[in-house]
């Protein structure tokens, strides 16, 4: 049962990565749910302080990835119709067979939010270009945080995995 929960928490933490670019999965907090997962096996003992913390920092870039964006946009006089633009933009930019769409559609997606908001095009890129920072910062944050679950859950996978090698 050990083996199971462990590739299933690994699953977690792949998924928690693909969730730092997707808008569909919160990243960090699914890549937590792998590491909860492991602290329910037998072979890799968790401790729950450590479990708290990393919960409370996937709860926290949780929020601030709702908070950036819109800190992005709003300085740089973007509108709603710009981030749900840069949303919109990143997931055809994903689905996108082109070199680079995920960073060119949420640009794109973002300058024509703006653009149906009916702001004059200088206005529209400004704004655009807002979203954008926001978003890419809140994605690198994510991504940042779902990098160091996994690293923490190789790192305890190994730990505990040590004495199976040793011959």
């Amino acid at each position: 049962m050990d083996i199971i929960l462990i590739i299933i928490a690994a699953l977690f933490m792949l998924l928690g990565i693909l969730g730092s670019f997707l808008p569909v999965l919160p990243g960090p907090i699914t890549s937590w749910i792998g590491l909860l997962i492991i602290h329910f096996t037998d072979a890799i003992p968790m401790n729950v302080t450590f479990l708290i913390i990393t919960f409370i920092i996937a709860a926290i870039i949780w929020v601030l990835d709702y908070v950036i964006p819109a800190i992005g946009t709003k300085r740089f006089g973007g509108s709603k119709y710009g981030m749900v633009g840069t949303t919109i933009g990143l997931i055809v930019g994903l689905l996108s067979p082109i070199p680079g769409g995920i960073i060119i559609g949420p640009f794109v997606g973002a300058l024509i939010g703006e653009l149906i908001n009916k702001n004059d095009s200088k206005t529209a890129v400004k704004a655009a270009f807002g979203s954008f920072i926001g978003f890419i910062t809140s994605t690198f944050l994510k991504f940042i945080v779902a990098l160091i679950f996994l690293g923490l859950y190789i790192g305890k996978l190994y730990e505990y995995s040590q004495p199976l090698f040793n011959i």
